[in-house]
């Protein structure tokens, strides 16, 4: 038997929105909230999120931009980049925060759910990770070449999780001042790790993006799913 797909529907306090739900084949286990780009949770995040369940989780993704438009799904062109930009700019945090923990909420019920959850995100997915984290809705968190968490480290002081960055060293839209600055503000925290992936740039994890480099990928999925394993 091989994994399952599936759509399912989750109340917002403003309204109705939906997840993609991939449970493992032994229909049981420890749970991750997958979290978009700002692409949506086009091909590529549905394939993530596949493979995790292929690895044994739970997966659940919720459609974050539903607001905007129900189940977005952008190519990784420049008109795909110009509508994610334009999503992201109008993006209500304070609500994405409510969705991600509405997904949570919605795993931690599902039969064979067992253990622990963790968040794991990608771009936008992975600084709305580390707010996730730090929100304490989750027991661990990754985050993939999270934008934005370099402005956000007032809230280094809330992670109180195991949290696993990733970070290319040479990502043109998280530079290495950028990542500096971030491993200065957790380096006297011994429960989050960083990594930093030679030559990756940007989005070095999608294998549909220009940008993909298959050497950082496979390190770092296998670097996550160590960190899972022993955390979740």
């Amino acid at each position: 038997m091989g994994i399952s797909k599936e759509w399912i529907q989750l109340d917002a306090a403003d309204g109705k929105f939906d997840a993609y739900v991939v449970t493992p084949h032994l229909r049981r286990g420890p749970g991750i909230v997958l979290i978009q780009e700002i692409f949506g949770v086009n091909e590529h995040i549905r394939s993530v999120a596949e493979q995790y369940a292929l690895d044994g989780y739970m997966v659940i993704v919720p459609d974050l931009f539903w607001r905007a438009q129900p189940r977005i799904e952008l190519d990784y062109d420049q008109a795909g980049w110009k509508r994610g930009f334009d999503l992201y700019n109008n993006f209500d945090f304070a609500k994405g925060q409510s969705d991600i923990a509405a997904a949570v909420a919605a795993l931690k019920a599902r039969p064979g759910y067992e253990g622990k959850i963790a968040s794991v995100g990608f771009c936008l997915g992975g600084l709305l990770s580390y707010h996730t984290i730090a929100n304490g809705l989750v027991d661990a968190g990754v985050c993939y070449y999270g934008g934005g968490i370099a402005n956000a480290l007032d809230r280094a002081a809330d992670i109180k999780v195991p949290t696993l960055m990733l970070f290319g060293e040479a990502d043109e839209h998280i530079p290495p001042p950028a990542v500096e600055k971030i491993t200065a503000a957790f380096q006297d925290n011994p429960l989050v790790q960083i990594r930093n992936y030679p030559d990756a740039q940007h989005g070095f994890n999608c294998s549909y993006r220009d940008s993909y480099n298959m050497r950082a990928a496979v390190k770092a999925h296998g670097e996550t799913l160590v960190f899972l394993s022993e955390k979740l």
